[in-house]
């Protein structure tokens, strides 16, 4: 089903996750959609088959919210190098990024 025409009440800002491989993006993602936006989870991000069966991102993934003075567009990125090329192509659509930085592996 469709949603409704969508009408820019709010200031738009693409934003997205960027970092190494397995240290929390699309996690951080699915909490952000959570608490702003419609939840979705981890494996509703990453959807793709081979994305399930590697258990990393390799396309970049899109997903909304918005608070109470912003509409977010985010943009959830791969970290791993042999993806380099989906996460430049992603970053480029960003007017600001969140680097997301393993506490165990630093």
């Amino acid at each position: 089903m469709a949603k409704g025409k969508f009408e820019r009440t709010k200031p738009h800002v693409n934003i997205g996750t960027i970092g190494h491989v397995d240290h929390g993006k699309t996690s951080l993602t699915a909490a952000i959609t959570k608490y702003f936006g419609e939840y979705k989870r981890y494996d509703q991000i990453d959807a793709a088959p081979e994305e399930k069966a590697r258990g990393i991102t390799i396309s970049t993934a899109h997903v909304e919210y918005e608070t109470a003075n912003r509409h977010y567009a985010h943009v959830d990125c791969p970290g791993h190098a042999d993806y380099v090329k989906n996460m430049i192509t992603g970053a480029a659509q960003m007017d600001g990024a969140i680097l997301v930085v393993s506490a165990a592996d630093g």
